[in-house]
């Protein structure tokens, strides 16, 4: 490792966000940790390490006091339980909530009485902790009701852990961002597998239909307003390069910062990105009949659309981005490249490196 360059250690390193994130952090020495290495891009030091276990706080803590890094990032987090094979909501919380939490111990004992303490921690949160269901844009001081599906859940309670524990850090600042849904070619979650109509399940028949080039068609409820639902979206590009210009910042005086975070330019509705995704839409008679449809597919191990997604596939959620447009200032549009629109339409390319 460069000894010369500031270290950043970052969690979650062998996730989309992380593998986007290293190209952009060429100038720090970046320890990468997760349950399994990076395919592509490769932090200069990889360590091994399952946050989701108890004795990983030690371990983590141990690895800070050697490496005395600057900053850290955490990313790692359990989104997707079919892709990642977490299926078990308690082990799913113990590496999300818990997980959360442990690193943050790790911190503050690594902080205590350090003669060079690390001086920030990044987290992102989710659109989806504050609920499934804003008729207006909310700033960050908006409530935090999430319901139902697990990742949201666990979003919400993570954040809430973060802002309870960052006074205790000793002298580290603390970003808390939410992003709203990651779009981009290289990205793979549940709503952008719904727009795409991707059989992204782990059975034969999934496979079988992913090879055939056939579409799930994009389900939603009878009635205008589910069309007319408006949403947002941020490239995981211009996430990476967020987390980038912060690492690059002096540390806050202001003990946390917390910042919704989304592509530039108006939201869409869904009835537009259905219609520049190119999908099929199957109109239902409620919700409760396209959860039924959702549990079948699930069940069958066709889709990856956990059922519990329901009321954020259906809700209207935006979010006011003025206090991110303040902090970037002159470099807002350097950072945040892409519009809504631009990200959601950037889904359907060719993945890219």
């Amino acid at each position: 490792m460069d000894t010369a360059k500031p270290t950043v250690v970052v969690t979650g390193v062998s996730g989309n966000l992380g593998q986007r994130l290293l190209p952009q952090l060429r100038d720090y020495t970046v320890v990468g940790v997760d349950v399994s290495a990076p395919s592509a891009s490769h932090p200069d030091r990889f360590i091994n390490l399952d946050l989701g276990k108890e004795d990983s706080t030690r371990e983590l803590f141990l690895l800070l006091r050697e490496l005395k890094p600057v900053s850290v990032v955490h990313l790692a987090f359990v989104i997707d339980p079919q892709r990642s094979g977490v299926v078990d909501v308690d082990r799913m919380w113990q590496i999300n909530v818990a997980g959360t939490a442990r690193v943050m111990e790790a911190i503050t004992e690594a902080n205590r009485d350090s003669a060079n303490p690390i001086g920030q921690f990044i987290f992102p949160s989710s659109v989806s902790a504050y609920g499934p269901d804003m008729p207006t844009e909310v700033a960050e001081d908006a409530p935090l009701q999430a319901h139902t599906l697990p990742y949201a859940v666990h979003k919400k309670e993570s954040d809430l852990v973060v802002q309870e524990r960052a006074p205790s850090l000793r002298a580290c600042s603390v970003f808390i961002l939410r992003p709203h849904i990651f779009a981009g070619a290289s990205v793979e979650n549940y709503l952008m597998g719904a727009f795409r109509g991707t059989p992204n399940g782990k059975s034969k028949r999934a496979a079988q239909m992913r090879a055939q080039g056939k579409r799930l068609p994009c389900m939603l409820p009878y009635g205008h307003k589910y069309v007319d639902n408006k949403i947002q979206f941020i490239h995981v590009d211009d996430m990476a390069r967020l987390i980038a210009w912060l690492l690059h910042r002096e540390p806050e005086a202001q003990r946390i910062t917390v910042l919704n975070v989304a592509g530039r330019g108006e939201p869409l509705t869904f009835g537009k990105c259905i219609e520049l995704a190119r999908a099929k839409l199957l109109r239902v008679p409620g919700k409760w009949t396209m959860k039924k449809i959702l549990e079948f597919l699930w069940d069958m191990k066709i889709s990856a659309i956990p059922p519990a997604a329901v009321p954020y596939m259906t809700g209207q959620y935006i979010m006011n981005t003025d206090r991110l447009k303040r902090l970037l200032g002159p470099d807002y549009e350097n950072v945040i490249r892409y519009s809504v629109t631009e990200a959601f339409a950037d889904s359907f390319q060719p993945a890219r490196s």
